[in-house]
């Protein structure tokens, strides 16, 4: 469901009936109903489970299943844009220069915008609110919708949007919807605090139910924190009226003064000079790196109380997503500062160490420590191509995919990332891509050498034309073998990288992957033009890109993909050789996705 940013606000406020209100969630007027009144949402529509929070304790997360999960989600996308709406009507536009008091779950805002309103204060005020999903209850979530001056919406709609919303009777932890609801019902307790902050001489932040104040006075306002001994503050009397008036608590265990010479966090990040990741974060998560490249896994250590009150020291098996998330984590806070030094004219602060970690960690990931076979191709439309042709030719391919309706790919097409990654990975498409590919898995290669083996082979297809010459040139280079000369059917590098050139077709030696193709799938027309495989649209010609997208995935159950067979058969016995490898060798405890 497409919802634009004009007016969204306005056709919600006109809408009266289920029926209205249906074609813009996306769903028919009996599915809609059916979703809010005749499932019975305790037992079939969430999923609770736990999971341990970073200081002790678990946080119980109630997972909606995929129907309501994606009926909550476009309502939570309509609700974010009539907030959009609502500011800029009230002249506050957000932007990646304006920004709200409000810092979670809204485009533009981040942990690290929270933290960076507090930088290099003399006084740093922390606060949780008590259960801040779960003080919000259906009958404040629809008394909102109906009343706030705002939005006024049909007691109807209203009630509705609530029972999308609510589970047992309270905005649950897990939801799409939880977010912004939250952000739209504590924002009049947010402008308040924000004018006690500025009438004192204070800045003030929300993201979710963590409330942050500082300043730079001598003195911290005591309409904000009271003092109660040398250690302990309070939330002032102004602060803690505002609070309690709009129907929230404060979570007395997480209250919390910090001060100039000591550390200060706010959302977890450190403010003392700059945002940034903790040095206790940053080394934990290299030693974890460092445990992955040895021995193929790592663990998180977390606390818990028991019901005896006794704190508890838990070790769980970490995956590699997780590692994935903490060294993006600490990418992010870099890359931010990187742009706010340049922004004003400085330059930024290396950060070539962590790069370098990141670098390493993501061609293990990506190349390593598969759960299957990876395929490599040259760009994009590789992946397209081979993808139509795998699934099209998988009776004689089962070791590619299976024959179901649809066949299911038993291989993983590498797929080239956003720019953040490609940079770090200085992977690219073409045959310059490749060699850099191979040059640093290699370079990495003797880091791992103590972990577990690979469980499954990486295959780099490239075209058998000029261009490979400077891959076998690549390959040789960093091997010190005899130059591959193309006629190879498959050539191992190192460990379990292998590059498959394309087969040559006839006595035609020199192949690209378009010309497995058969003539009539070459030759198809688009708007009067020709497919012009050198990739150069014009006005008589289109490239690659559109043959991939409109010609080939449009059109592939009616193409001949025989013509790849050649070129499917060499992926097979290069997989097959390397699974031979593991034999021989007698690997026993190979290293797959964690």
């Amino acid at each position: 469901m497409v919802v634009t940013k004009a007016h969204t606000l306005d056709s919600l406020k006109a809408i009266t009936t289920l029926r209205q209100l249906s074609p813009l969630l996306g769903l028919k007027p009996a599915v809609l109903a059916m979703q809010l009144y005749k499932k019975d949402k305790k037992t079939t529509w969430y999923t609770t489970f736990d999971i341990p929070k970073r200081n002790g304790g678990v946080r119980t997360i109630h997972a909606p299943e995929q129907h309501l999960k994606r009926l909550q989600k476009r309502l939570s996308v309509i609700l974010d844009v009539c907030r959009q709406e609502i500011a800029a009507l009230h002249g506050h536009p957000e932007d990646e220069d304006h920004q709200g008091i409000a810092h979670g779950f809204k485009q533009y805002h981040s942990i690290i915008s929270n933290g960076r309103m507090h930088v290099g204060r003399r006084y740093v005020f922390n606060v949780d609110l008590q259960d801040f999903f779960g003080t919000i209850h259906f009958g404040r979530v629809r008394a909102f919708f109906s009343k706030n001056k705002n939005f006024k919406l049909h007691p109807k709609i209203s009630e509705i949007l609530a029972h999308i919303a609510c589970f047992q009777g309270k905005l649950p932890q897990g939801s799409p919807c939880s977010p912004v609801i939250s952000n739209l019902i504590a924002h009049s307790m947010d402008v308040r605090l924000a004018q006690v902050a500025e009438r004192h001489g204070a800045s003030y932040t929300r993201y979710a139910d963590d409330l942050t104040f500082s300043t730079n006075l001598k003195d911290f306002p005591p309409e904000i924190a009271a003092q109660v001994n040398e250690h302990e503050w309070v939330p002032g009397k102004e602060f803690a009226k505002i609070v309690e008036m709009n129907g929230f608590s404060f979570n007395p265990r997480k209250t919390r003064m910090q001060y100039r010479d000591s550390r200060q966090e706010v959302t977890g990040l450190t403010v003392n000079h700059k945002v940034n990741v903790t040095a206790t974060y940053r080394y934990k998560t290299r030693s974890m790196v460092d445990h992955v490249f040895k021995t193929g896994e790592f663990s998180f250590s977390y606390k818990s109380i028991d019901h005896l009150g006794v704190a508890l020291h838990n070790e769980i098996k970490g995956s590699l997503k997780q590692l994935l998330g903490r060294l993006n984590h600490i990418d992010q806070v870099d890359l931010s500062n990187e742009r706010l030094r340049l922004k004003h004219g400085l330059q930024p602060h290396k950060t070539d160490g962590r790069l370098r970690l990141f670098r390493r960690f993501l061609y293990f990931y990506h190349f390593y420590a598969l759960a299957q076979p990876v395929i490599v191709g040259e760009g994009k439309t590789d992946n397209v191509y081979l993808h139509c042709a795998i699934k099209s030719r998988a009776t004689l391919f089962p070791a590619l995919s299976d024959t179901g309706a649809p066949p299911k790919l038993k291989v993983r097409l590498f797929k080239y990332s956003e720019r953040r990654t490609s940079k770090i990975t200085d992977i690219g498409g073409g045959v310059g891509g490749i060699c850099k590919l191979i040059k640093h898995y290699f370079e990495n290669f003797t880091a791992w050498r103590r972990a577990p083996t690979p469980a499954h082979p990486v295959i780099i297809v490239i075209d058998n034309d000029s261009g490979a010459k400077s891959v076998y040139a690549t390959i040789s280079g960093i091997t010190k073998v005899k130059k591959p000369t193309g006629l190879e059917p498959f050539i191992h590098v190192i460990g379990n990288l292998y590059v498959v050139p394309t087969p040559p077709i006839g006595s035609k030696a020199s192949t690209d992957i378009e010309d497995f193709f058969d003539a009539a799938t070459l030759s198809v027309p688009l708007n009067g033009k020709k497919f012009n495989k050198k990739d150069n649209d014009s006005d008589t010609e289109y490239g690659k890109a559109i043959f991939a997208t409109t010609v080939v995935a449009k059109n592939s159950a009616t193409i001949d993909f025989s013509g790849f067979d050649p070129l499917l058969l060499r992926i097979v016995d290069a997989i097959i050789h390397y699974y031979g490898s593991l034999k021989v060798s007698g690997t026993s405890s190979p290293v797959a996705a964690v």
